[in-house]
């Protein structure tokens, strides 16, 4: 089964790096105009050599909701329309007892995480969504599914994140609204994760080894495309069958 994508627009935030510049990279390869979104411009123009198709780049902070709002409408003017849009842009600046965390951190690992989500989906409704119905996919993560030790702040946003996808795809369907949440997958975001953890939950995990990038792009390209057109509301876990495996987290 080929996944095209010919003829859509695509808008990926954190896209510089990891999973998100696999996500770009796959849709550009699979026919899509992608504009790809972060922080830092010359990261987005040294991502962009990768990648083969139609990719333009936009720096933006994925909290900031007028950066957003400007993002989009860059990618409406520059390709004519924004039919997906992937929120994969994240922060996690503190880990630790989840009452222990300072206001200051909190704050951003929300506005990052949760607030920029929120809002870019905002934009991409009211730019272009709403007359010509699209998909929104959300990266979440498996912990926004279960309980986890020093990562409780981060992983509320992603909880919210995942019921945030449930309560947008009942309110602007026919757009569709779906979400990944992924388990360990081999990034900078995670490095200290994988360094640390890596060798052994791999060792546990059914199929022997921590996610790829490329794994949870290959799951966000067929979300996007119209082989998945009957889907919208869930968040799909990701995550090499740490779940069914007793102790493998």
């Amino acid at each position: 089964m080929e996944l095209r994508l010919d003829g859509k627009v695509a808008l990926v935030t954190g896209a510089s790096r990891g999973i998100g510049k696999a996500i770009a990279t796959h849709f550009a390869a699979a026919g899509a105009k992608v504009m790809i979104s972060s922080r830092k411009h010359d990261a987005l123009v040294e991502a962009r050599k990768d990648m083969v198709g139609d990719v333009e780049v936009f720096a933006a902070n994925a909290g900031d909701v007028d950066a957003g709002r400007a993002c989009v409408s860059a990618t409406i003017e520059r390709f004519g329309a924004l039919d997906i849009l992937v929120n994969n842009a994240a922060t996690n600046p503190y880990m630790g007892p989840t009452l222990e965390v300072d206001e200051s951190r909190y704050d951003k690992t929300f506005q990052v995480n949760l607030r920029g989500p929120l809002f870019w989906c905002k934009a991409a409704w009211e730019g272009h969504l709403k007359a010509h119905p699209g998909v929104i996919i959300n990266i979440a993560s498996v912990g926004g599914l279960r309980a986890e030790g020093f990562l409780g702040v981060y992983n509320l946003t992603k909880a919210a994140l995942i019921h945030m996808t449930r309560q947008l795809a009942g309110e602007i369907g026919p757009t569709r609204v779906v979400g990944i949440a992924p388990g360990l997958v081999k990034t900078d975001f995670a490095s200290v994760l994988v360094e640390n953890y890596g060798e052994k939950m791999a060792s546990q995990l059914p199929t022997g080894r921590l996610g790829e990038p490329e794994d949870i792009a290959n799951l966000a390209l067929f979300l996007a495309s119209d082989k998945a057109s009957w889907i919208t509301g869930e968040t799909y876990v990701i995550d090499g069958g740490a779940g069914v495996r007793s102790g493998a987290m």
